[in-house]
């Protein structure tokens, strides 16, 4: 990052420079930081999901990076580890996952990431052998060629075994960028492909960080998972 761009970006987290003066510059930050547009309509979110956080244990897995879908993994595992561990039953416990950042390229579907080669742009490796990968790391089972016990782990699964899965709304303008550059629809047409194309049971959120500190108020202990 060059000193100009790390100097504005400490700027602007600081507040001292204000978004809409700066149409110019807005091009070259990160999608999740863009005002939104002029006369956008009001969003109403789903935030029933803290009604599910009914755990002995509850738990908010923050995914920030792709790392392979890793941070997917964490949060499948960790309930069995208090079992084990701690003789705290699997289902005494709750987990909301939150995937954003770089890392909401996991919340997409196979079908997304190779028609809009998301592996490429993102340099995504797969979770076993390490190689670069053209689907969802946080999807691949195992035809894909990842084994017991990791295949239990799968984004899909932990939706399954009642998981809840949060993604950022504004990190995926970025995948809606993808989505325009390739197809050269307009922005509004390109959100709505990109929020069709979020894994089933994904539950889109103002921001990931509302998402983390969301869930800490319904009472899960935050844990940065990536």
């Amino acid at each position: 990052m060059s000193h100009s761009r790390r100097k504005f970006l400490d700027d602007l987290a600081q507040g001292s420079l204000m978004l809409g003066a700066l149409p110019l510059a807005l091009d070259r930050v990160p999608a999740e930081f863009r005002p939104e547009p002029a006369g956008a309509p009001k969003e109403k979110w789903d935030l029933t999901w803290t009604r599910r956080l009914t755990g002995r244990v509850k738990a908010a897995f923050d995914v920030a990076e792709l790392e392979s879908g890793y941070g997917v993994w964490r949060a499948s595992v960790w309930a069995r580890q208090f079992e084990a561990a701690a003789g705290i039953p699997v289902s005494a416990t709750s987990t909301a996952l939150v995937l954003r950042h770089n890392a909401i390229p996991l919340a997409m579907t196979h079908a997304f990431w190779e028609k809009y080669r998301i592996g490429a742009s993102s340099k995504a490796l797969h979770p076993i052998t390490n190689e670069p990968t053209t689907r969802n790391p946080a999807l691949l089972g195992a035809a894909d060629g990842v084994g017991e016990p990791y295949n239990a782990f799968t984004l899909d699964k932990f939706l399954a075994n009642g998981g809840i899965a949060l993604a950022c709304n504004l990190a995926l303008r970025d995948m809606a960028d993808e989505v325009k550059k390739a197809d050269g629809v307009s922005d509004e047409k390109a959100n709505e492909i990109a929020r069709a194309a979020l894994v089933p049971g994904v539950i889109l959120q103002p921001s990931g960080v509302f998402a983390a500190m969301y869930a800490q108020q319904a009472g899960a202990h935050y844990i940065r998972a990536s």
